[in-house]
């Protein structure tokens, strides 16, 4: 059932003439922990997660963990908030992402982003490649650009490569290409090597 309302959501918002969905239009559709999207005015289902796509979900978390404490911390980097699954909206466009990893600098936001939907632009979002690549590369980089996010990260499973990308103001400018079996050091993360296999999910 549940199904059924996101895809009869996405076809009655493609028609011609449409009105625009909006913030109040998706919030029902999240309440219901549906996963959906508002994207360029519509309603949109997200793809499932395959099992690479949440092992590759976790990686980050493990990879990441020194970054999600107080800068000065010995144990780690710190300065930031990193979440997986956060419906962050953008104002400037009125689209709801909900990304697969994102993160914020803690000397940006001194008290952690919260709330069912966080209108705080990220300073940091990472996709994780599954079905709709377009919409990873075309409609939410062309937003996260508008919105002056300066830093995105494109996590492909399947081809075991990260994308490091970098804000400037034509476009986003790919500053790093790493595969499988290397170890890196990229951006805003790169006080720490970063392993692309630990992001993988391997052991």
């Amino acid at each position: 059932m549940r199904a059924e309302r996101v895809r009869y959501a996405y076809i009655a918002m493609a028609t011609p003439n449409r009105r625009r969905a909006t913030l109040a239009d998706i919030l029902p559709f999240l309440a219901r922990e549906e996963q959906v999207e508002l994207v360029d005015g519509e309603i949109v289902p997200r793809a499932m997660p395959s099992a690479s796509h949440g092992a590759t979900q976790l990686g980050f978390g493990d990879v990441l963990g020194p970054f999600r404490r107080r800068a000065g911390d010995p144990r780690g980097p710190g300065g930031w908030w990193i979440f997986s699954e956060l419906d962050v909206h953008y104002e400037q466009t009125d689209e709801v992402f909900r990304h697969d990893v994102c993160g914020y600098r803690r000397d940006r936001h001194a008290e952690r982003p919260s709330g069912a939907v966080v209108s705080a632009r990220p300073d940091w979002v990472c996709e994780i490649l599954s079905t709709n690549r377009r919409r990873a590369f075309i409609e939410k980089q062309r937003t996260l650009h508008r919105h002056a996010v300066p830093h995105y990260w494109l996590f492909d499973p399947d081809a075991e490569v990260l994308s490091v990308l970098r804000w400037s103001e034509p476009g986003y400018v790919v500053i790093l290409n790493a595969g499988a079996g290397e170890t890196v050091r990229a951006e805003p993360f790169d006080a720490i090597e970063i392993v692309v296999d630990e992001l993988l999910g391997k052991d």
